[in-house]
C-alpha cells in the first residue's frame, strides 16, 4: 500500500520534530512524516499533496483549523479544553509518545484484520514459529533464545515473546510499559488489528523486537492452550512478523497445544545425569501420550548453545 501523509502542526518546533522522530522510528508503519511549525505551511502543502492526518496544536482557532483539509485532524490539546469541529479528535499534547500513537491508531486503524491502514506491506517468506523449551532449567535458554532472535532479526522480522512463569522482568526485560499481559486483551477483542496495536508496545534489543513478560505468575497460569493459540494465529496473519519466537516453561496450560503450533523446537540439554533424565523423561512421555509429531519438530542444542 502506498504511505500515509501525516503532518504534524505545532509551533514548538522541537516538539513536532520529536514526535515526528519516533514515529519515524516506527519502519513497520506506512507513514510519510511532515512538520510544520505555521498553519499558513500547511495550507501551502495541502496544494501540493493530499494531507491524510493532521496533528495540529489547540493554539489555533477552530476557524483557522477549518482552512486545513485532512482526512482526520487531531487537535494536540495542554491542559484545557478547547472546542472541536465533527472530524476533529482532542489528544492530550505532552503524553508520551507510545500513548499518543496508540490514540491515532484506535482512532483511524482498520477495524478489518485484513485492511492495514497503517502497516506497510511485507511479503513474508515462509512464516515460522520457534519455540524454545527444556525440561532442564537454568542452562541459559532465554539467552540462547535471545541471542538466536536478534541472529534472524538481521534477515527477517522477528518477535520475541516470553511465556515462562517467570519471565524475569527487571533481567533481560524492563518492567516498565505495557506487557504480555495488554497484547493478549488486545487478542481477546473481535475488532481491531493486533498487529497494529503491537507497534505501540514492543520494545528493541537491536533489530528484535520483543513485549516485556507477564509480571504476575498466576495470570499467566490462567490463559489456555486455545487463547495462546489464538493470540499466535493473530500475530502471524495481521503483523509484519515472519518468525515468532516462543521461550516456555512447563508452567503455562496445555503446553503441548502450544508446542504443535511450532514449527521447530529448540531444546537444551544437559550433560549431567540429572539433565539427561529430565530429558528423556520429557520424550518418553511425548512418546506415551501420542505426540511424535512434537519430538519430530525438537532440535537439541548444548547448554553452552
Amino acid at each position: 500500500m502506498e504511505s500515509r501523509n501525516l503532518v504534524i502542526c505545532d509551533r514548538e518546533e522541537g516538539y513536532a520534530e520529536a514526535l515526528a522522530h519516533y514515529i519515524m522510528r516506527k519502519e513497520e508503519l506506512a507513514f510519510q512524516v511532515q512538520t510544520c511549525s505555521d498553519l499558513s505551511h500547511v495550507l501551502k502543502l495541502q496544494e501540493q499533496e493530499r494531507i491524510d492526518y493532521l496533528l495540529i496544536s489547540s493554539v489555533y482557532s477552530g476557524k483557522d483549523r477549518e482552512k486545513a483539509k485532512a482526512e482526520k485532524v487531531f487537535v494536540l490539546t495542554g491542559e484545557g479544553k478547547s472546542a472541536l469541529a465533527a472530524k476533529e479528535t482532542a489528544v492530550y499534547k505532552y503524553q508520551p509518545g507510545e500513548a499518543l500513537l496508540a490514540e491515532l491508531i484506535r482512532q483511524c486503524g482498520s477495524k478489518e484484520p485484513g485492511e492495514n491502514t497503517f502497516l506497510k506491506n511485507v511479503r513474508k517468506k515462509q512464516a515460522k514459529i520457534i519455540g524454545i523449551y527444556s525440561p532442564v532449567h537454568r542452562i541459559g535458554k532465554t539467552s540462547y533464545a535471545l541471542r538466536l532472535g536478534q541472529k534472524l532479526a538481521e534477515e527477517a522480522n522477528v518477535l520475541y515473546l516470553n511465556l515462562e512463569t517467570y519471565g524475569g522482568v527487571g533481567g533481560h526485560f524492563s518492567g516498565e510499559g505495557q506487557t504480555l499481559s495488554d497484547v493478549l486483551y488486545y487478542a481477546r477483542q473481535e475488532e481491531g488489528n493486533l498487529g497494529l496495536m503491537l507497534t505501540t508496545i514492543v520494545g528493541h534489543k537491536g533489530k528484535l523486537d520483543y513485549v516485556a513478560p507477564i509480571q504476575v505468575s498466576e495470570d499467566i497460569k490462567s490463559v489456555s492452550g486455545e487463547e495462546w493459540t489464538v493470540l499466535v494465529k493473530k500475530i502471524m496473519e495481521q503483523s509484519i512478523y515472519e518468525i515468532l519466537i516462543l521461550d516456555m516453561d512447563e508452567g503455562i496450560r496445555e503446553i503441548y497445544q502450544i508446542l504443535k503450533l511450532c514449527n521447530e523446537i529448540h531444546m537444551h540439554t544437559a550433560e549431567d545425569k540429572i539433565g539427561e533424565s529430565k530429558i528423556r523423561q520429557f520424550e518418553e512421555e511425548l512418546t506415551f501420550l501420542g505426540y511424535e509429531d512434537i519430538r519430530r519438530k525438537i532440535m537439541c542444542k548444548g547448554n553452552r548453545s
